[in-house]
C-alpha cells in the first residue's frame, strides 16, 4: 500500500511538472497585448502624424533635435496638430522647455472652429514654473487645466529637464497626470467645471470646451519646446 501511494504521488507531480505556465504566458501575452494598442505619434525620424494648424505640411521651424520634436523658431504659424482625430484616450508624452518657456497640448481641436487651437480645446499647461508666479501652485503652472484648474502639487522638473505627461480623456471625465502624479481631475460639463470655466479667460470664447472629439494640438508659438515619446491608446 505505502509503495502505492509512493508511486501515485509521484506521477502527481510529474504531471504537475510538465504542466504549461499558463499564469505566466497569460501575463506576458497580456503585456503584450496591452503593448500593442498603444500608437506611436513620433518615432524620433519624422512627423508623419503631425502637420501644421490649417496647414498640409509642418511649419517650417519644427525641426527633431536628438530624437526629439523641437520648436526651433516659435512664433506665429507655429501650432501644430495630429493628422488623426481622436475621441477617448490615453495620450503620453515627455516634454521639456527652456529656462522662461511656456508652451499646452490641446485635445478635440477642431479647426473648423476658430483661428487658433485653444478656441476649442483644453489645455494641459506646459510651463517652468520656476520663471513665474514666484515659482507658487496656481491655475496656470504645469500640468494645469490652463486658466481654470490648477494642479494638486507642484512636481514640474526644472527647465531643460524632461518630464513625463499623460492626459487621459474618457467622455467626460479628464484626468491631468505628471512625473507619475494625477494632479487634475474633473468631469466636463459639470457645475464645478462650469463654474471654473466661467471665471476664467475661456468665458468670452463660445466655442471653448463644447468638442466632443478632434486632434491633438501642440502650442509653438511662446518658446522653445521639446517633445519626444509621443504615444496614445484609444479607450473607445
Amino acid at each position: 500500500m505505502k509503495q502505492l501511494f509512493i508511486l501515485a504521488l509521484g506521477l502527481s507531480l510529474g504531471l504537475t511538472a510538465c504542466q504549461p505556465a499558463e499564469t505566466g504566458d497569460a501575463m506576458v501575452d497580456d503585456a503584450a497585448a496591452a503593448e500593442a494598442e498603444w500608437m506611436s505619434l513620433f518615432d524620433g525620424e519624422s512627423f508623419e502624424h503631425w502637420r501644421g494648424y490649417k496647414q498640409e505640411t509642418m511649419p517650417e521651424g519644427w525641426v527633431i533635435d536628438e530624437g526629439a520634436m523641437y520648436a526651433s523658431a516659435p512664433g506665429a504659424g507655429m501650432d501644430i496638430v495630429t493628422r488623426e482625430t481622436f475621441t477617448n484616450f490615453a495620450f503620453e508624452f515627455d516634454w521639456k522647455v527652456e529656462e522662461g518657456g511656456n508652451s499646452g497640448v490641446m485635445w478635440h481641436v477642431d479647426e473648423s472652429a476658430g483661428n487658433y487651437p485653444w478656441m476649442t480645446g483644453p489645455e494641459y499647461q506646459l510651463l517652468d514654473d520656476a520663471a513665474f508666479n514666484d515659482g507658487q501652485v496656481g491655475k496656470n503652472s504645469a500640468a494645469s487645466n490652463y486658466d481654470v484648474q490648477a494642479p494638486s502639487e507642484a512636481v514640474t522638473r526644472p527647465a531643460m529637464a524632461w518630464n513625463e505627461a499623460r492626459i487621459v480623456v474618457n467622455g467626460n471625465d479628464v484626468e491631468h497626470w505628471l512625473n507619475g502624479v494625477m494632479v487634475v481631475a474633473y468631469e466636463k460639463g459639470s457645475d464645478a467645471h462650469q463654474a471654473n470655466v466661467a471665471a476664467s479667460k475661456w468665458t468670452d470664447y463660445p466655442t471653448y470646451g463644447t468638442t466632443s472629439t478632434g486632434h491633438i494640438a501642440i502650442q509653438g508659438d511662446h518658446g522653445a519646446v521639446w517633445f519626444r515619446n509621443l504615444r496614445i491608446r484609444s479607450l473607445d
